[in-house]
């Protein structure tokens, strides 16, 4: 089931109109699979002979003194300044355009070690398909660039556990250090509706069988996480 759903995904992107480059965001709340979706997604690209360059929103963190102005446990904080989205769009976005070079930087800040990255520009080729994953990608200022979005579908209940179990947060939902987490999510569930943005909505809640809920189109309110 859950190659299929990669299948279909790519499916979608290799029949979207010609262009240069093709941007993709894989969105969803922290826990949601979104690495692994997108690394298997740019793989499966591949393998029919797209050429791909992945990425992450997570190369583009604020450092740590204004990720935390508003407070470390600060909802808001996190959804208004876990990252910079003037150099992501610059840097990134902006190159994989219409009238991009395709001269990219991939990313810029190391959230581990908090520090940050000087990379070169790399050039990628023509008719690549830039497939980023990351939290938050159909914001506002965001949305425009995309040109097939997904968004996993995961209640918080199935996600913040995930997290835990690979040490990202606690495993309890209602824990106080994940408030930050799910009620700065829920900002952006307010203010954005990423699932109604997003091209395709895919139920991955089990890993194993994920399933497309909803394709090319609005979908219904999140009852499930908002």
């Amino acid at each position: 089931m859950r190659a299929q759903v990669i299948a279909d995904v790519a499916d979608a992107v290799r029949s979207l109109p010609e262009k240069r480059f093709q941007r993709v965001a894989v969105d969803g709340v922290d826990g949601a699979g979104k690495t692994y979706f997108a690394d298997e997604l740019a793989d499966e690209l591949r393998g029919r002979g797209t050429p791909v360059v992945r990425a992450s929103v997570d190369g583009f963190h604020n450092p740590q003194r204004t990720r935390y102005r508003l407070g470390r446990r600060s909802p808001e904080g996190f959804y208004r300044d876990s990252y910079d989205y003037g150099r992501f769009m610059r840097l990134l976005l902006d190159p994989f355009g219409p009238e991009g070079s395709g001269a990219y930087v991939p990313e810029v800040y190391d959230v581990r070690r908090e520090r940050e990255v000087r990379r070169p520009p790399a050039l990628a080729e023509p008719g690549s398909v830039l497939v980023v994953d990351g939290i938050f990608t159909h914001r506002d200022e965001l949305v425009r660039f995309w040109d097939f979005s997904v968004w996993l579908d995961v209640p918080f209940e199935v996600s913040i556990p995930r997290g835990g179990q690979r040490g990202d947060m606690d495993p309890d939902p209602r824990a106080e250090s994940n408030r930050r987490y799910v009620e700065g999510q829920r900002i952006y569930f307010a203010q954005c509706s990423p699932r109604t943005r997003a091209s395709m909505v895919v139920d991955n809640s089990d890993l194993a069988n994920p399933v497309i809920t909803v394709r090319s189109g609005a979908g219904e309110a999140d009852l499930r996480t908002e």
